[in-house]
């Protein structure tokens, strides 16, 4: 029995109608507490009853790319863990991987509320946060003070200095973490470069891979830099400070014409990028269900911001499967929009992407939606004679 599809999820969308964002800041407050306070018994009870219930391990789930392994391609997209609250968790609700951020170099508020809306009669969400965070150097600081408890408790139990860790905390977590970077708002778009290298800077210790986040329509101007040229200069900066060290991946429109991502994906060769995320919200409304916004009283038509969920699915799948095809399956993929069931993922594998990325399906299909993915996939891979994910990735593209 799903309690949260049952009961939870009725309670907050229909009975009580909770705002969306205070619905998630709630959520991540209480997991934030239990991330902090994890060495704590009650807490470490919780995680191990979490891991349990929504976790599921295989071996024909994992992968390496980048000589980064993944126990399973599901992970948590940008967007739900802005600041790294709670980095410590999501491998206990079954996640492969998180995704953290979007951080931006300077703190910011983001756009006015209200701004984060459900339609569930499409399931979808409206959004229109505007990079909401609270600056890369707080993130980084977040993180050097993990490590410093973590070696304090090492520490007691060890009696070696020698043997404490130093850098970042997120180098010795247990599942892969990326940081997603964005442009400051205060920030011209001539110095993009410029905000993009200095968030680089000081996390680039911290994260497994890095995203460059050209693709929201929520800052202005900023989808003007997936424009050849301007990409091109944030992605030079990137790699001379990077050397090669860390995997850099771009973040993608859905909205863009095929040119335009085939002119992304030369400079993917170009910068030696490590990948593509196949895709950001849309701008587009046509074929929602939703016509006016409840909390507004204004047409879907007329409000900011991009939508994420079902109305996605097809044409991120669409931008995968052109990837895939474009690069020969060269290029790794993490697709994401859309994704609510086993099959909306197997659809995306079978494009070409090699991991996949949830958000709003999560929302909608509660926690338990991972472990559902999880045995999904199993079962596609014994039907198509499959021995691992890997080689089910882009085969619909193999004649």
């Amino acid at each position: 029995m799903d309690i949260y599809q049952l009961g939870l999820r009725p309670l907050l969308f229909s009975v009580l109608k909770a705002d969306a964002e205070w619905s998630h800041n709630s959520v991540l407050q209480i997991l934030e507490i239990v991330d902090r306070t994890h060495s704590n018994p009650a807490a470490s009870h919780i995680l191990s009853r979490l891991q349990q219930s929504f976790g599921l391990q295989d071996s024909r789930l994992e992968q390496s790319l980048w000589g980064v392994n993944f126990k399973n391609p599901v992970g948590l997209g940008a967007g739900f863990d802005k600041n790294g609250v709670a980095t410590g968790i999501w491998e206990n609700f079954g996640f492969g991987f998180a995704e953290l951020g979007t951080v931006t170099w300077q703190p910011q508020p983001g756009n006015p509320h209200p701004r984060l809306f459900r339609l569930p009669a499409d399931g979808a969400v409206l959004n229109r946060m505007g990079f909401n965070n609270q600056g890369a150097a707080a993130m980084a600081a977040r993180f050097d003070n993990a490590r410093q408890k973590a070696n304090a408790s090492k520490s007691q139990s060890i009696g070696d200095q020698s043997q404490l860790d130093a850098g970042c905390p997120m180098s010795q977590s247990t599942y892969p973490l990326g940081i997603n970077l964005g442009k400051s708002k205060v920030t011209p778009l001539s110095q993009a470069s410029v905000d993009y290298l200095e968030s680089f800077k000081l996390l680039k210790d911290c994260g497994d891979y890095f995203v460059v986040n050209v693709s929201s329509p929520n800052t202005p101007g900023l989808r003007s830099l997936q424009d050849a040229a301007q990409l091109s200069t944030i992605l030079s900066v990137l790699q001379q400070e990077n050397q090669g060290i860390k995997p850099i991946l771009v973040k993608i429109a859905p909205d863009l014409e095929w040119e335009a991502i085939a002119s992304i994906l030369d400079l993917a060769k170009t910068y030696q990028l490590a990948g593509i995320i196949a895709t950001n919200t849309t701008i587009r409304r046509d074929g929602l269900t939703t016509q006016i916004l409840p909390e507004t009283g204004q047409p879907i038509s007329e409000e900011a911001g991009g939508i994420s969920g079902l109305p996605l699915r097809q044409r991120s799948t669409e931008v995968i499967r052109f990837i895939w095809q474009q690069t020969q399956g060269k290029l790794p993929i993490i697709g994401v929009g859309g994704i609510f069931t086993a099959d909306d993922a197997w659809e995306k594998i079978t494009a070409g992407a090699s991991l996949i990325q949830v958000y709003t399906g999560w929302v909608y299909e509660g926690p338990w939606m991972v472990r559902r993915i999880l045995e999904g996939l199993l079962k596609k891979l014994e039907q198509h004679g499959f021995s691992s994910i890997s080689e089910a990735v882009g085969s619909e593209n193999v004649k």
